[in-house]
């Protein structure tokens, strides 16, 4: 029986928009099999939501922290998300 999903949202906070960020989390979303979406929020933060098993959460947390070459990460807030689930995939949805 495989590991128990969890669902976690997150919020990134830094120089986030207009470097590949979202770009960077679908790879990483296709790379490690996680499910869910990120999109850009109009406050300049990036928000993801993603489910997966508890190990491939905090690898994608590693990522999001780094982030890709160009962005800057200064803050990374992260909560368990007990009513939405995901969509099977992962998307990258428009700006909200």
């Amino acid at each position: 029986m495989g590991a128990e999903r969890k669902v976690r949202r997150y919020r990134v906070r830094g120089r986030v928009q207009g470097v590949g960020f979202r770009a960077f989390v679908w790879r990483a979303a296709m790379d490690l099999g996680i499910s869910g979406w990120a999109r850009n929020r109009l406050d300049g933060s990036v928000e993801v939501l993603a489910a997966a098993p508890e190990p491939v959460l905090r690898r994608l947390e590693d990522r999001l922290r780094s982030g890709p070459r160009w962005a800057r990460v200064d803050l990374l807030q992260v909560e368990e998300e007990l009513h939405e689930q995901p969509p099977a995939g992962f998307a990258v949805l428009p700006d909200a």
